[in-house]
């Protein structure tokens, strides 16, 4: 089993050079991305991934997706968001991603440990209270990430607007052993 090691850990010196205004954390990605550049090549490759896939999971900074599921750079086409729920903003994408660039099936990745599971749509009534405008957006907090995942699969597989809606499965990636777990589409029933 492989684990997560960051490639340079950030040294002492430098975080504390970023909290004394001596550099942002952005300084730093754009100091990183001058390194990456000066051995970039391009790849040649197209906008359309490789193996004609989209994946929807949740933007926790845990989980590399890549790494966890052996893809390579061109393969797929990452959509993330809080929770990798299914979103008006989802089927956007999901719908670019089908009808302009090929994709075909489309794989869903919610998390053990999830901030979504601590959240309500209280949320939108203190953000309004704070700042004075209530978000046009929904919280889609969740306190049953099987049952999330089956709605975000259900949101997919009766979406207008995509062409392809057969291959679509949903997961929980479990942030302690790295492993999927796949959800039934189908409520079990009790016995």
């Amino acid at each position: 089993m492989s684990t997560y090691q960051r490639k340079s850990p950030p040294s002492s010196e430098s975080t504390a050079d970023s909290r004394n205004g001596a550099g942002t954390v952005t300084d730093r990605l754009v100091e990183a991305n001058a390194r990456y550049a000066e051995g970039f090549t391009d790849p040649g490759m197209d906008a359309r991934p490789v193996l004609n896939v989209a994946v929807v999971a949740c933007m926790d900074a845990r989980i590399d997706l890549h790494e966890a599921l052996g893809l390579e750079l061109g393969d797929c086409h990452t959509i993330r968001n809080a929770g990798g729920v299914v979103t008006d903003d989802i089927i956007r994408s999901l719908t670019i991603s089908q009808r302009a660039l090929g994709t075909k099936t489309v794989v869903l990745i919610h998390h053990t440990g999830c901030g979504m599971l601590n959240l309500t749509e209280d949320f939108r009534h203190e953000l309004e209270l704070e700042v004075g405008q209530r978000p046009s957006w929904a919280v889609e907090a969740f306190q049953d990430l099987d049952q999330d995942v089956r709605q975000s699969m259900q949101r997919v597989r009766t979406s207008p607007f995509l062409l392809h809606r057969d291959d679509v499965r949903g997961f929980v990636f479990d942030v302690k052993t790295g492993l999927l777990r796949e959800i039934d589409p189908e409520i079990p029933r009790e016995r």
